[in-house]
């Protein structure tokens, strides 16, 4: 079992103006109907209480920038999650952040990697996704900055988005592991090849298996840095086990495999934080997604079989 030594802070962030469909608002709320603060509470976490961060909703505001929509507004969400979790690790807690479209993890990661940098130490990143979400506005086919948050915290893109927090360059390509990809943009396809990250595709997966890929990715995100940080992008996961996201695509990782990541991430105990993206319950059958989820976070804290 890992460690529960450290308290978990769980901040809402309802965001879906990175998105190209509506509803992943309310992910929060369908994880909190799957009881995960509770479920968390009966493995022996001391989860702190919950708070969310302020969303404008779509309906009040105008695309003006049609080559990274809502570009203003994200970068307000992002710059204040960007406190919040800086806040969260000096108390000494792990964010655990319900999303929300994955444009949030510019803020998250930079609030991670903020705190740590203050501490002359680097982080690693584990991205769990169908999609790489290394767009650039210049490239993107659709302007939705869910498609763009892992080269703006690389550096790259919209500098204003690529410098929250006030620094850009928010985790090495080196200490990064992109893990379940089978969905990749065009225009994508060659900033992932020179990125300089560690891309492991769904082959990999099918070929090697998952605890080997885990056991590498671990590598990857653990050289020299002080721990790493977990964005899971639930349309990583097959839609047989998880049908409720807006971009879903077939032949993902199914829910043995994705325990047995988690698991083995658990074990490795250095987990600093981690967030779930990209639920979206309006296109979900049942909360079976969210509820998918709650079990899937518990092994991510240490809950195992034995």
């Amino acid at each position: 079992m890992a460690s529960l030594a450290k308290p978990v802070r769980i901040l809402g962030v309802p965001l879906d103006l990175g998105a190209g469909h509506r509803g992943t608002d309310m992910g929060p709320s369908a994880l909190r109907i799957a009881g995960v603060h509770q479920a968390l509470e009966a493995h022996g976490c001391d989860v702190r209480r919950e708070s969310d961060i302020h969303v404008p909703a779509m309906e009040t505001r105008e695309p003006r920038n049609l080559h990274a929509r809502f570009r203003q507004e994200i970068l307000h969400v992002c710059s204040d999650l960007h406190d919040r979790v800086r806040q969260v690790l000096a108390e000494g807690a792990r964010p655990l952040i319900y999303g929300g479209d994955h444009s949030l993890a510019m803020g998250s990661v930079a609030g991670v990697a903020g705190h740590y940098r203050d501490l002359n130490q680097e982080i690693g990143l584990i991205w769990f996704d169908a999609h790489g979400d290394m767009n650039l506005p210049k490239t993107s086919p659709s302007g939705n900055v869910h498609g763009m948050p892992l080269a703006h915290l690389l550096g790259r893109g919209d500098k204003d988005l690529a410098m929250i927090g006030g620094f850009a360059g928010k985790v090495k390509p080196e200490n990064v592991a992109l893990v379940g990809i089978r969905d990749i943009d065009k225009g994508e396809r060659e900033i992932i090849r020179e990125s300089g990250i560690h891309a492991f595709t769904m082959r990999d997966i099918d070929e090697r298996g998952m605890a080997a890929v885990t056991r590498e990715a671990l590598a990857v995100v653990n050289q020299d840095t002080a721990g790493f940080y977990l964005s899971f992008d639930v349309d990583g996961l097959d839609p047989d086990v998880a049908p409720g996201v807006g971009t879903p695509v077939p032949g993902g990782v199914d829910f043995r495999e994705a325990h047995l990541m988690l698991e083995m991430i658990a074990e490795n105990h250095r987990m600093v934080g981690m967030e779930v993206v990209e639920l979206n319950p309006v296109l979900d059958n049942g909360n079976a997604s969210a509820e998918a989820m709650k079990h899937l976070i518990l092994s991510a804290f240490g809950l195992t079989i034995l």
